[in-house]
């Protein structure tokens, strides 16, 4: 389910949406002279995976990434070696808010882009150091923000907030129950949330730092809260940086993708390997012809898949397996976790005697031999099919 007319790609029906990731902060609490959004988490900087992401929902039409001035020549650069697509970036302010203002005003104002992209009518604000959003929560704000002008993610408290007096000493505490914390994403009609920024003090942007208090303050638009997900947190902390390491590393081992051919024998095994493998792992499964292997294997490897099972019945097997490996070779993304490649050779054809099939296998195994040093791990497997 999507917004709207459900696509991107559905036509001028589709109302666009975009998306607004501030990502100038200094990241002074976390030490170091990196800041956190560029830290490098499994080889690649945090903020990639965050515009990956928003790239991974078709409905989103434009990713703003706001970045400080001296680190737009860094963004340029991870935008080309991760192969970003719909990105702009943006220079952003001394402050969050306003960053966040600079991001909205390319789809009003001609100083702030080169042109102007198209106004989209609800836009996303989300940190570029949250990079686990899911799809499901970004609808659920975006739908809320079309009924309600504005939307967010909340989470409860996990700690009691406490005030202190002037001496030092405890003033009053709040009743945790009644409470919750404010996360991201957050969506506003883009109307709404550009006029309340137009109407924005000095001082609310100097020291404010909640998008949906302007939109109430300024647009009398109160914001509908949307219960988020354990996964919204914030890399903020040295700390944290492990935790989203482990993270990523458990995601990519619990994705995998099943590529058949168009032969309906073929992709009758897939479907069925599909049901079995579902309930246990995010499975994708997608059935295309050799010549069009290019387009789609490209999308897989920069979306970081890296386990993959080829199901087919060709006679030699491993010319399939060996343009699996020359596409990861040409797409030159960095292969940070092992890429498994299993190859379920299927014998459908009783004209196929099994020594072949067997001389087959082994040029499969040596194959595997000489593309481990790569961090390419294949397995072979024959199925007499009937």
């Amino acid at each position: 389910m999507e917004p709207g007319s459900g696509s991107r790609d559905a036509g001028p029906a589709a109302k666009p949406v975009a998306a607004v990731l501030p990502a100038g902060g200094s990241g002074e609490r976390l030490g170091g002279a990196t800041p956190k959004q560029f830290c490098a988490v499994q080889g690649r900087p945090l903020v990639s995976y965050t515009v990956r992401a928003m790239e991974r929902v078709s409905w989103i039409s434009d990713i703003i990434v706001v970045v400080s001035p001296e680190n737009i020549e860094t963004m340029k650069s991870i935008i080309e070696k991760y192969g970003h697509k719909r990105v702009t970036i943006v220079k952003g302010g001394i402050t969050r808010h306003r960053s966040i203002f600079n991001g909205l005003k390319v789809f009003a104002e001609n100083q702030f882009s080169s042109h102007l992209l198209q106004k989209p009518e609800v836009v996303i604000i989300h940190d570029a150091v949250r990079p686990f959003v899911e799809e499901d929560i970004l609808l659920k704000v975006v739908m809320a923000a079309k009924e309600h002008g504005a939307a967010g993610a909340i989470c409860p408290l996990v700690s009691t907030v406490i005030a202190s007096a002037a001496d030092g000493c405890l003033d009053h505490s709040l009743e945790r129950a009644r409470y919750r914390a404010s996360e991201m994403p957050q969506a506003f009609l883009f109307d709404i949330i550009y006029q309340a920024y137009q109407q924005c003090t000095d001082h609310d942007l100097d020291y404010g730092t909640e998008c949906l208090h302007l939109a109430l303050k300024y647009c009398k638009t109160n914001a509908k809260l949307v219960e988020g997900t354990a996964d919204l947190w914030k890399v903020t902390y040295k700390r944290d940086l492990y935790a989203a390491e482990s993270i990523i590393k458990d995601n990519l081992s619990q994705q995998i993708c099943i590529i058949t051919d168009v032969k309906e024998a073929i992709v009758q095994v897939g479907f069925l390997l599909h049901e079995s493998l579902k309930s246990q792992v995010k499975v994708e499964a997608i059935s295309i012809s050799q010549s069009k292997y290019d387009s789609h294997l490209e999308n897989l490897f920069s979306g970081q898949c890296y386990n993959f099972v080829c199901i087919n019945d060709k006679k030699y097997a491993t010319e399939e397996i060996q343009q699996l490996v020359d596409m990861l070779e040409k797409s030159n993304i960095p292969l940070l976790y092992p890429v498994v490649l299993i190859l379920v050779h299927l014998n459908i054809s009783e004209n196929i005697s099994f020594s072949i099939e067997l001389e087959e296998l082994s040029r499969i195994k040596k194959f595997a031999r000489e593309v481990k040093n790569k961090n390419i791990l294949v397995y072979g497997l024959l199925i007499q099919y009937k």
